[in-house]
Parts: structure tokens; sequence; C-alpha cells
């Protein structure tokens, strides 16, 4: 049987949606250097979704718009940190999001037309049935590669 070469794909942009936690800086580090491998351009997006924890108790609208507005602008100064310290001298795009954190990555990834979405995940007990809910469902309807990167791995 005759061996096929495969070619190596070509990232050009790759999309790296983060959480801002200690762990989304372990899987930065392997972001960096697979931007530098594929000289490609990172997209980091942060999702501020605040309804899905507070809805339940019952705080007035007016109240929830401004929490998420101050989660937005405290996110922004955050992100610009970490793309500073994680990504400098490298190409990124960066850009703060707001909603369901699954479906946010989703749809910025069609628009953007990222060649790949690398994420890390905060999964335990059977890695929270199958790598927890964002991470799974971005794996289970993406339209381009996911790469899960487990922060534990990177120690």
């Amino acid at each position: 049987m005759e061996k096929k070469e495969i070619p190596l794909p070509d990232f050009k942009k790759i999309l790296f949606p983060v959480d801002l936690s200690p762990s989304a800086s372990q899987v930065a580090e392997y972001v960096a250097m697979m931007v530098d491998c594929f000289k490609a351009e990172v997209h980091l997006i942060y999702v501020a979704h605040v309804t899905q924890y507070y809805a339940s108790i019952e705080i007035p609208e007016t109240y929830m718009g401004n929490f998420e507005a101050e989660l937005i602008e405290r996110a922004k100064k955050q992100l610009g940190r970490f793309s500073d310290t994680h990504f400098s001298g490298r190409p990124v795009k960066a850009k703060i999001l707001s909603g369901r954190p699954g479906d946010e990555i989703l749809r910025y990834a069609l628009e953007e037309r990222v060649d790949l979405i690398v994420m890390g995940h905060h999964s335990v007990g059977i890695e929270r049935v199958i790598f927890g809910s964002v991470a799974g469902h971005v794996v289970k309807y993406s339209p381009v590669p996911v790469l899960i990167v487990s922060p534990h791995v990177l120690n």
C-alpha cells in the first residue's frame, strides 16, 4: 500500500477564547507557540455572560445591565493586559463579546473565518462529562477544528 502524504494545515487565524483565569495563562503559552509556528494571527475573545448566574434571584434588569457593563469594562482592561503579557510582538485581535459563551465563540469563528479554535477547560469528574459545557458545545458544533488543551499537562 502506497503511503499517502497528508498536507500540513494552514492555520492563519487562531481563535483563543479566554476566561482570564490562571489556567488561561497556562494555555496561552501553548497558543503562542502555535501562533509562532504557523505565523498566524491570534484572536482573543472574552464572553461576558451574567444572566445565567443571577436571573434566578430576581435582580432587576437595570442592575443586571449595569453589572454587565462593569464586567465588560473590567474585562477590556484585563484582556489588554493578558494580550500584552502572552502575545506581545505577535498579531493579535482582541474583542469582548456578550452572550452565551459557546454560541458567541461559534458565531465569532464563523464571522471571522478562523481556521482553528484552541481552548482550555476546567473540567473535573469524568472530565465534567466530556469537557464541560462550553468546550463540549464548541467541539460538538464547530465548523473548524478545535484543539482542547488541558492546563494540567502544561505544568
